[in-house]
């Protein structure tokens, strides 16, 4: 009798629905979508700022400004999305429900994690408390059997690690949000529209199997955590002697007007760098081309061609309405025209303070008055990269951040007031700075090196070989006088002393096998005196 019943309870067991007790269900490439429906139009009106793909399987996607993501109206993308939330939908539908809540949400409402089943039309009104209990991988399952509706300022509030990840809305019928709502999760209508309207937010997504979606100046995003992906966008570009500059070009006269400070070297490498108060440059002013502007023309030019070949993963299709509030992630993006930056522009490192962002721009770049870069969530101007083809114009009172590299155009910051946290550079073309504030971020220690004068590499007194090298390099000090105190240091391109030690003989031999293939700086001192630097080449 006794295996009966253990036999009777195993069937019953497995006779359950996968999903019970607010399992999260899988959303496939569904996940990586902010807005999409499988079969209905998918419109936009005001400004609108989106991170996630947006896109239909049958209709058409129409009226959306610059998209952080990816646009996908009927193709591979898109189907292969649209039977994957079939599959999202279907688990959520087949959850068992363990609370059953009256139709009126809100108004200072917690609810634990769970399956909620209502069954009839629902609103939302105030604020609905989701309460993780501690627990990050608490689920919260709403299934609704009618419209849902949020009236004017609803809040869903998270609290004691509950995660908009973890939040799914299953509704049969029309979602309407009403302004001013911030919604958590993702809403899943079936067979029904989707409205929200201006000044909503929403960190989740709104997919429709059947239905088109509207909405109106609203701020939605794809939650992050639940094993997404964490971006962390392309390797960053190696400046070598540039990261040593503030401003720079590489074939073209470089000029100020009125008090301009500057972190980092100043200089050309064809022309004259003219109108700089050295007391206001923390570095070194280079006002004709020397040993070290010419390092820095040779690595300004690899660090172009490097960003140049990145494949983009986002273009931002209207170049014209860049900024606007946009809000942008770890990404390589692409705007194939003459770009406008006005207002700002946010640049969300989703909490990863590594992470890089390159925006290459295919033409000229402008920004209006006042217009500013804002870095959030550990987003730093030493990883934000700018390859501009043409010309680059900063307006006054305008905040830049990040290494902008103008190719073949002329570099701009005539108006008062600006400020670039980081550093402007143009591969070929006049530069020219008024009463404006550059700082190059994250000098290394080997720009110290570069800054010197250059009678001691014209002199030659030290030979290196060979250069590039793979397992040993050889330093022959070519006048004997010099080894008396003499001393070598070897730096990787992050400024890190990769070797120091003293030279005793006219050839010294280092063995390199732990050196990782890359570039180096060296510099060799006489006595605290440095006689001569420069840079070598591990294969």
């Amino acid at each position: 009798m006794k295996k009966i019943l253990q036999n009777a309870t195993m069937v019953a067991l497995l006779a359950v629905p996968t999903l019970n007790f607010a399992q999260a269900p899988n959303l496939g490439t569904a996940a990586n979508f902010v807005l999409f429906s499988t079969n209905g139009a998918v419109s936009n009106s005001g400004i609108s700022h989106l991170t996630g793909n947006v896109g239909t399987n049958n209709g058409s996607s129409t009226a959306f400004g610059n998209v952080d993501g990816v646009m996908n109206d009927q193709n591979g993308v898109s189907v292969q999305c649209a039977a994957d939330l079939l599959i999202a939908y279907n688990q959520l539908n087949s959850t068992v429900a363990t609370f059953f809540p009256a139709a009126l949400l809100g108004n200072g409402q917690v609810l634990n994690a769970g399956v909620y089943s209502i069954g009839a039309a629902t609103t939302l009104n105030l604020n609905l408390i989701l309460d993780g209990q501690s627990n990050p991988n608490a689920v919260f399952i709403f299934k609704i059997g009618g419209p849902f509706s949020a009236n004017a300022a609803s809040k869903v509030k998270l609290i004691n690690g509950a995660q908009a990840c973890n939040v799914f809305w299953k509704i049969e019928g029309l979602v309407s949000v009403a302004s001013g709502s911030h919604l958590k999760g993702t809403i899943i209508a079936n067979n029904a529209a989707i409205n929200m309207s201006t000044g909503d937010t929403l960190e989740g997504r709104a997919l429709s199997t059947a239905g088109a979606i509207t909405i109106n100046g609203l701020l939605a995003y794809t939650p992050i955590g639940c094993g997404s992906p964490i971006l962390t966008g392309p390797v960053a570009p190696n400046l070598g002697g540039a990261a040593c500059y503030g401003i720079f070009s590489g074939n073209g006269a470089v000029s100020n007007t009125g008090i301009t400070y500057v972190t980092g070297d100043v200089g050309t490498n064809v022309g004259l760098a003219t109108g700089f108060n050295t007391v206001n440059v923390t570095g070194k002013v280079h006002p004709s081309p020397d040993g070290s502007t010419a390092q820095c023309n040779t690595d300004l030019l690899i660090a172009y061609n490097y960003i140049n070949t990145l494949s983009n993963d986002i273009q931002l299709l209207y170049p014209a309405q860049f900024g606007k509030n946009l809000v942008l992630t770890p990404h390589t993006y692409l705007l194939n025209a003459a770009t406008v930056l006005t207002d700002s522009l946010y640049l969300n490192a989703q909490g990863n303070a590594n992470a890089v962002f390159v925006i290459k721009i295919n033409g000229a770049l402008s920004t209006s008055t006042s217009a500013k870069v804002k870095l959030i969530n550990g987003a730093q101007s030493k990883n934000v990269y700018w390859k501009i083809e043409g010309a680059v114009s900063i307006n006054s009172n305008s905040v830049m951040r990040g290494t902008i590299i103008s190719n073949n155009g002329a570099l701009s910051s005539t108006s008062s007031g600006v400020l670039i946290d980081g550093r402007i550079l143009t591969t070929n073309g006049a530069l020219s700075t008024s009463a404006s504030t550059v700082i190059a971020y994250s000098i290394p220690s080997y720009c110290a090196t570069l800054s010197i004068a250059d009678l001691a590499l014209e002199n030659n007194q030290v030979s290196i070989y060979p250069n590039p090298f793979t397992s040993s390099v050889n330093i022959m000090v070519n006048k004997a006088s010099q080894i008396k105190n003499a001393n070598l240091t070897i730096y990787n391109t992050l400024g890190e002393v990769v070797w120091n030690n003293s030279i005793t003989n006219e050839l010294t031999t280092i063995e390199t096998h732990t050196f990782k293939a890359g570039i180096y700086y060296y510099r060799v001192t006489n006595e605290g005196k440095t006689i001569q630097s420069g840079r070598i080449m591990c294969q």
